[in-house]
């Protein structure tokens, strides 16, 4: 599972799965361009790959501005001069009863979860499906092309507390087969990967006290003690999930192994929902 002279863009590529696919992806061989909402955090996992011999570039900011897309996509073709691989990871959640959400608590999730992806899958069209015509029309091989959406179980069986997020991460399975269907006579794949109870901010206890800052709001992350031992008892090999494992799912969806995969969605759970 190589991934040498291949560029793949990462978002949400600061911390947890994120950072650890980043990571994992340049330890086989590929150029890597690093986003993030957190500038330092960007900036810490580029050193990291840069220390351990590997190539990659930070251009943090948040996916939900309008142009953030299309200046992710420039920067990649500028820096390196292509692109491979697009990874939609970037994500939190901000929970509440379906009775007490906010219209802006509903509409920020599914901006971060279903339109900022659609935006960036958009924006990669304006280069790879010229290339790809060019190629169909030569008669020439075409390069690994590949999107990974990332998903969760929320998605696919919905979780209290979470219609917002849930409501999103179905969305991203149907813009994944959507795009598959689109993309697949030029080469380009498009594959989701469904987390479960991954060990992450997201689902450490409340009480450590992660947070993140959504339009000056600060939106508490984590779950409560009890909710989480409650999960634990749901998992079939009865942990969580680490972010290196999670982040295998990653690379296998982009990696040449899946070459024949797409419109598929992976769950990757430890066998939760099953």
């Amino acid at each position: 599972m190589r991934f040498d002279n291949q560029v793949i863009l990462v978002t949400g590529a600061g911390s947890g799965i994120g950072a650890a696919s980043a990571k994992m992806f340049a330890a086989r061989g590929a150029s890597l361009l690093i986003n993030d909402l957190d500038t330092d955090a960007c900036h810490r996992v580029v050193e990291t790959i840069e220390r351990t011999g590997g190539e990659a570039s930070a251009v943090p900011g948040d996916v939900t501005e309008p142009a953030m897309p299309q200046r992710l996509v420039a920067e990649a073709m500028e820096r390196f001069g292509k692109l491979n691989v697009l990874v939609n990871n970037a994500g939190f959640t901000w929970d509440g009863m379906l009775h007490k959400m906010s219209d802006e608590q509903w509409q920020r999730i599914q901006d971060l979860h279903t339109t900022a992806p659609f935006r960036l899958i958009r924006a990669v069209a304006q280069v790879w499906r010229p290339l790809a015509k060019a190629e169909l029309a030569e008669g020439r091989v075409h390069p690994p092309r590949a999107i990974v959406n990332v998903s969760s179980t929320s998605g696919l069986h919905g979780n209290p507390g979470q219609i917002n997020y849930a409501t999103a991460k179905m969305g991203i399975i149907g813009m994944t087969k959507a795009v598959a269907r689109e993309w697949g006579p030029f080469g380009i794949r498009c594959n989701a990967v469904a987390f479960g109870f991954i060990d992450t901010r997201l689902t450490r206890p409340i009480e450590e006290g992660h947070t993140v800052e959504v339009a000056g709001h600060r939106v508490p992350l984590g779950i409560p003690p009890a909710v989480r031992k409650a999960a634990f008892g749901n998992i079939p090999m009865g942990r969580p999930g680490t972010a290196d494992e999670a982040a295998g799912g990653i690379l296998l969806m982009a990696s040449t192994l899946a070459a024949y995969i797409t419109g598929h969605t992976l769950e990757v759970t430890g066998g939760l929902g099953i």
